[in-house]
């Protein structure tokens, strides 16, 4: 069954159960990780509700824990969730801010790539 992101009345991104459920839990070890709350909102009856302002903190905390990371575990395990979730924020009008331009343009390519799976 299909589950829906949405801000407002526009839905952000609508995957499958398997994936929801995924993302959501990566949302919560990361929410714990920062220290920052996410905006994304839990699923209830197949809907999440994304609070824009509070995922554009979440979004720039992530982003700069990501540049401040050095560990090429930690590098390989966060890139994926940091994709999706700036695919997201570039959906929602969310700017998120790079101060590494190379890095911020394989994250976009990265974004670019992985926002044509990410059926709304």
């Amino acid at each position: 069954m299909s589950q829906y992101f949405e801000m407002g009345d526009e839905t952000l991104w609508n995957p499958s159960g398997g994936a929801a459920r995924l993302f959501l839990r990566q949302v919560e070890v990361f929410e714990a990780e920062l220290g920052v709350p996410s905006g994304v909102g839990p699923m209830e009856n197949d809907e999440s509700h994304i609070d824009p302002d509070v995922f554009g903190d979440f979004v720039n905390a992530l982003v700069a824990h990501h540049r401040r990371t050095h560990h090429a575990v930690v590098l390989a395990l966060t890139d994926g969730f940091l994709a999706t979730v700036l695919a997201l924020a570039e959906r929602a009008g969310v700017a998120a801010e790079f101060d590494d331009e190379d890095g911020a343009a394989r994250l976009r390519e990265r974004v670019r790539e992985l926002d044509r799976y990410m059926a709304r």
